[in-house]
């Protein structure tokens, strides 16, 4: 099988296309033909060994598993002695937030593990979108409880993470203001958002409104920068570290000074996070967002350009 390896944490390149060996799965393991999996944020980490603590889930001097890849969808062609979930045939996607050796043809996966099958009607580039970034989202949205008609203002709208923040706040029917570029303000509006900033064109910290939640999908912003636009008791949650890594110790801070907080997402538990998207694709709720498509043989432009920072939603690799 074609694979994409590296031996050590580096740039993109370190990466080469080889032929290795197909695995086989064991007892509780389903084999599965990858057609389509993603180049994401969690990979770009896992691929530098930046920020250096998920170096103690992906190797702490040099990658534990030389595949990477963290989300897959494809086909399951053969399974284990013991499997009683799935079957020859079915058509899954998944995740692994450590790391799950997808890029590759071929990969084996726990069937107890974040795995689940495909919708009926969705393809395998749509299913596989639908997993890294929603995760996160879905985390953030868990560390608060959000009511109906709560004001919920989301920075970084148009990125993996933000539209799928977007749609699921939409699902608890919160009124949301999104933030992107000019290009996708009317994607950002078929997504469901209520009101829209163009960052290109106009400052959301100048918004008048306030909010119960604001929700910084690509780290650009501050607590200090974003309090002002929070109500008593409002909440400020970032996907990124934030300057000098403040937002480990902001919500410390915060929850003891002041009725604004900071809230650090720490992702758990990938299984919750697929089953409950799918539930949503299932009755239709739910989209993925998708920028572009590569070939394995341009796996290192496609970790380029999540580099770049430009990307609108996902980006495909597919075999």
């Amino acid at each position: 099988m074609k694979a994409i390896t590296r031996n050590s944490y580096g740039s993109p390149e370190v990466l080469k296309v080889k032929s290795l060996e197909k695995p086989l799965p064991t007892g509780s393991e389903i084999l599965i033909r990858v057609y389509a999996t993603t180049v994401n944020r969690t990979d770009w980490g896992i691929l530098t060994g930046k920020p250096f603590p998920i170096r103690f889930f992906s190797g702490l001097f040099k990658p534990s598993s030389p595949i990477p890849g963290t989300d897959f969808a494809g086909q399951i062609e053969a399974i284990g002695k013991n499997v009683k979930s799935f079957q020859v045939g079915d058509k899954v996607w998944g995740l692994n937030t450590s790391g799950l050796s997808s890029h590759a043809e071929y990969m084996t996966i726990a069937e107890d593990q974040a795995v689940t099958t495909i919708p009926e009607g969705l393809s395998y580039e749509e299913a596989v979108a639908c997993g890294e970034g929603a995760h996160y989202a879905l985390n953030v949205i868990n560390k608060v409880h959000i009511k109906e008609g709560n004001k919920v203002l989301v920075n970084g709208a148009t990125g993996a993470i933000g539209s799928a923040a977007l749609q699921i706040l939409k699902h608890f029917n919160a009124y949301v203001t999104a933030v992107g570029n000019t290009q996708n303000i009317d994607l950002l509006k078929s997504l469901g958002a209520d009101k829209t900033y163009d960052y290109l064109q106009e400052d959301f910290r100048e918004d008048k409104e306030k909010y119960h939640f604001v929700f910084d999908a690509v780290g650009k912003s501050s607590f200090a920068e974003c309090q002002h636009l929070l109500l008593p008791k409002g909440v400020y949650i970032s996907s990124e570290l934030g300057p000098h890594a403040q937002n480990l110790y902001l919500p410390l801070i915060t929850k003891f000074l002041g009725s604004k907080k900071v809230i650090f997402p720490i992702p758990r538990n990938d299984k919750r996070s697929i089953l409950f998207i799918n539930s949503l694709l299932e009755k239709g709720e739910f989209r993925a967002v998708t920028d572009r498509k590569y070939s394995i043989n341009k796996i290192k432009e496609a970790y380029k350009f999540v580099a770049s920072g430009q990307k609108t939603g996902n980006v495909i690799i597919t075999f």
